[in-house]
């Protein structure tokens, strides 16, 4: 069976390792439903031996002669798949070896192509220069950025006092100004409120023509 799934003769080509990865797999199926089938032919055979018991000692007997012989061929079973599971992740640790070395072996080769150019006293060289000139245009931007004759020598104390000058004007010329509306006020009309408080008089009805008519009557 192994001759046939991993080939006979040392003339044979040997397998791949993901060829043998399957061929590994599939022994593997086969085996577990080997196992399988063994066990339940194991529960069987303790069902005859239980139902048998001490009435048919000679059938429980046999049954359980029987039990014994596929116990010993389930755990042979049982190593077998070990010994292969174990050949498995071999294989497959092996095959995921040998694609990462692949890989890192063209990764190499790229690297060294596109370093190929370059040589490493050059590029220190080059990294110099840019360093140098980096500097230079620091130095440039600093220089224009704090222009000589602008106000560089002000002192900033001195601006603040100035502001605190100008704010305090601003607030007195602000109190001027509300002094100012408030004496541009009308003033209150005193007299013709004391007029107006004064009772009114009356003014002469008929009625006083018609006493003196009376009066002179009289006399």
């Amino acid at each position: 069976m192994f001759k046939k799934l991993f080939g006979g003769g040392s003339k044979d080509k040997a397998p791949t390792p993901q060829e043998a990865i399957q061929k590994l797999r599939e022994v593997e199926e086969m085996l577990m439903k080997k196992s399988d089938f063994l066990e339940k032919k194991i529960e069987s055979e303790v069902n005859i031996a239980k139902k048998a018991g001490t009435k048919n000692k000679r059938v429980a007997i046999m049954a359980l002669k029987r039990k014994k012989r596929l116990d010993k061929q389930l755990q042979q079973i049982d190593g077998t798949l070990s010994t292969i599971e174990f050949q498995r992740e071999a294989l497959e640790n092996a095959s995921t070896n040998t694609e990462v070395l692949k890989v890192m072996g063209v990764a190499s080769k790229a690297l060294k192509s596109a370093h190929n150019n370059l040589d490493v006293d050059q590029v220190h060289d080059m990294m110099d220069d840019v360093a140098e000139q980096q500097e230079v245009a620091n130095e440039i931007s600093e220089a224009i950025s704090n222009p000589v004759g602008f106000g560089q020598d002000v002192d900033e104390d001195d601006l603040l006092a100035e502001l605190e000058e100008l704010e305090q004007e601003e607030l007195d010329r602000q109190m001027l100004e509300v002094g100012a509306e408030t004496a541009d006020l009308p003033s209150v009309p005193t007299d013709e409120l004391a007029e107006s408080s004064r009772p009114a008089k009356t003014q002469p009805v008929e009625e006083d023509d018609d006493m003196k008519e009376l009066e002179m009557w009289a006399s």
